[in-house]
């Protein structure tokens, strides 16, 4: 998979762009501030619908835009797909595939693999919990589309389960909450399981690419439920388990009107050596441990998939000696790769070159 051109109106910086990057190595050359991520995040934005930097969407229109959009042409083995976002400043955006609405949104997800490797990737090591549920999410919706369908309708029992919960001047019906309690149990077994699933699949991976990037000691994930899931296997004992724990809180959680416990409660963590990375792992370990995580996500989706992703370094080459350099790019089959830097000679692989100057790519 490929991109053949990207087109951008009032995207970030850019007023109007239209780059045809080359079908394998592209090195945007430029100073900070010139708009070299901005390219990438539009990229990014076409194979996952959401910003890289996690911004909200209205940041990415350019100050005095009413809107902005994102138009990219991708090249697979058998076919060409044009995807167009139209993001505006009021209302909701638009999403066109082959000048169609998708029939379902979390189709997208699995249209355009796209994996990126950004300077705060350290976060997903560093912050809480819920970073590393997103990540475990994240990277379930763009292997399997059935996986994003269980994480909106979990989300959206969570939120009908706390409204009640939350309602001024009587108690919550027993009755109705119980109904809830089931379509939360039912959605979020579904959640747990493709969690499991991502993590199982992915630690081989994990555990060689943290190895050939220079890592040492045995890394692996840890999955703490809140809700007595640890060691129940099948949907129907996950559900069960589910209510049951859902049950004997339900008089706290009417008191603190909150849903307490659940996937969203879940503690996902990184282990080196039986240790938490997050609090024990030292700058660098952590650092190896993000680029095995990116390495591993793009191993799985080329193995699940059978896609090779399009690769977006953000100004990766400027944390990296030389030859842990080379080794993170030994890992990746030969695909098209985006790389963006201040300083071209920290590049260790050779490509087509851009300069990105004041909104402008030209070679």
């Amino acid at each position: 998979m490929h991109i053949t051109w990207l087109e951008l109106r009032d995207f970030r910086s850019y007023e109007a762009l239209r780059f045809e990057p080359d079908q394998t190595v592209n090195i945007l050359v430029g100073d900070n501030g010139q708009g070299k991520t901005s390219v990438l995040e539009a990229i990014g934005y076409l194979g996952t619908t959401k910003s890289l930097r996690g911004v909200a969407d209205e940041a990415l229109i350019r100050e005095g835009a009413s809107s902005a959009v994102i138009r990219g042409s991708f090249d697979g083995r058998a076919s060409e797909t044009v995807i167009e976002c139209e993001i505006p400043r009021e209302g909701r955006r638009k999403i066109l595939v082959n000048g169609k609405r998708p029939a379902r949104m979390r189709d997208v997800l699995t249209t355009v693999p796209v994996i990126a490797f950004l300077p705060d990737d350290l976060d997903v090591i560093k912050r809480g919990s819920a970073v590393r549920r997103d990540y475990l999410d994240d990277l379930a919706a763009r292997l399997w589309p059935q996986a994003a369908a269980f994480q909106t309708d979990y989300d959206r029992a969570l939120r009908q389960r706390n409204a009640l919960l939350r309602q001024e001047g009587r108690a919550a019906d027993p009755v109705t909450l119980d109904v809830w309690d089931e379509r939360l149990a039912i959605a979020g077994a579904q959640v747990l399981q493709h969690r499991r699933a991502v993590a199982t699949m992915l630690q081989s991976h994990l555990e060689d690419s943290y190895l050939v990037v220079g890592g040492s000691g045995a890394l692996r994930w840890s999955y703490r439920s809140t809700w007595g899931s640890d060691g129940v296997m099948d949907d129907d004992g996950l559900v069960g388990a589910f209510v049951a724990s859902l049950g004997a809180r339900r008089a706290k959680e009417l008191e603190i009107r909150s849903t307490t416990v659940g996937p969203h409660r879940d503690e996902p963590e990184l282990m080196l050596d039986g240790r938490n990375a997050r609090s024990k792992a030292s700058q660098g370990e952590q650092r190896t441990i993000a680029l095995a995580l990116r390495i591993g996500a793009y191993r799985l989706i080329e193995e699940v998939r059978n896609q090779t992703p399009i690769l977006l370094l953000d100004d990766v080459f400027s944390e990296l000696d030389p030859s842990r350099a080379a080794r993170v790019l030994d890992l990746m089959p030969t695909g098209q790769v985006f790389v963006t830097t201040a300083r071209e000679d920290e590049v260790p692989i050779r490509g087509r070159r851009w300069s990105v100057r004041d909104g402008k790519v030209s070679p």
